[in-house]
């Protein structure tokens, strides 16, 4: 490639999506969007606040959420700049290389939420199918150690995902479908030959959400096998309503990134619509119900939620 063609590459901008055919009213929708990023901010803000300020909290299982809401608190910042400026400004451009930098913490951070969710399954499993030696197992060294590992698999699996898009010539038109920036999105501008984009993010798809996506699923048969071995139907209940906020955050993760992967793998321009909604629904929904459904369901991280507003 030549030099000329090196700073046109470099210099290239891509143009973001807000909702076509309503750009009349984006300043309009602008506000239930900065709503809900301020009540998922503020959510996850103080799920960590609590969590570190009450020494009664450091168990693993919020622990464990802690680092949910770290990696929805993350992902909110990556995306605010540029959904909030094409609803507020009507500013859709943005640079190339940033939105390379955009897709890379997008995909990273997801691929660790999904592991973070596995991890919390672990959590359940342990905590009821062998109670005794929960303590012993979700030790604090090992849990960081657990931790580490994921969001280097996050970052070290989404990292070929710039590097190869970075190699491309970009000819054709050159509009996203969504707000932000997605490795599977950006590929389809591109006039080189794609076949390894395609194959490896099959290959991350699987060894990430879809091996994850197995041990929950794996985790959760055990956890039903134990509970219904167990005599008292009020025991089971009690065992089985630990498990109900983990179940909501997975259902809530994992069906609009199913959906939204399948559009944009077998959609068509009828389907542009459902991609841009199903987008926003991957984005603000985690991020959005998980402090509250765990607000809700944990009696006792709610109870120390109420006791520190009334301080």
């Amino acid at each position: 490639m030549s030099a000329a063609n090196d700073t046109e590459f470099q210099s290239a901008v891509l143009l973001l999506t807000g909702i076509p055919g309503h750009e009349d009213i984006h300043l309009w929708l602008s506000i239930p969007f900065c709503l809900i990023y301020v009540i998922s901010i503020v959510g996850n803000s103080v799920i960590l606040f609590i969590v570190k300020t009450d020494p009664s909290l450091h168990e693993p299982m919020y622990i464990f959420l802690s680092m949910l809401a770290v990696t929805d608190f993350v992902l909110l910042i990556a995306t605010l700049p540029t959904i909030l400026s094409i609803f507020l400004f009507n500013f859709r451009e943005i640079n190339l290389n940033a939105c390379f930098a955009q897709l890379f913490f997008i995909h990273s951070l997801a691929i660790i939420e999904s592991s973070v969710l596995l991890l919390m399954a672990f959590d359940r499993f342990i905590a009821i199918c062998n109670p005794l030696r929960y303590t012993s197992i979700l030790t604090p060294v090992r849990i960081t150690k657990l931790g580490l590992v994921f969001v280097l698999r996050g970052v070290a699996v989404v990292l070929p995902f710039p590097l190869l898009l970075k190699r491309y010539r970009y000819c054709r038109a050159n509009v996203l479908s969504h707000s932000y920036c997605l490795h599977q999105d950006v590929m389809k501008l591109a006039c080189s030959d794609i076949r390894v984009n395609y194959i490896y993010g099959m290959f991350t798809a699987l060894f990430t959400y879809g091996l994850d996506s197995l041990f929950i699923v794996l985790s959760y048969v055990m956890i039903l096998k134990t509970v219904l071995s167990i005599a008292s139907r009020i025991e089971s209940l009690r065992a089985l309503n630990t498990c109900v906020s983990h179940l909501c955050a997975v259902l809530v993760f994992y069906l609009p990134n199913v959906g939204l992967a399948v559009t944009h793998r077998f959609g068509n321009s009828s389907s542009h619509l459902l991609q841009i909604l199903l987008g926003y629904v991957c984005l603000f929904a985690p991020s959005l119900m998980n402090p509250i459904v765990y607000s809700v369901k944990s009696k006792h991280l709610r109870v120390r939620i109420i006791r520190a507003f009334v301080k």
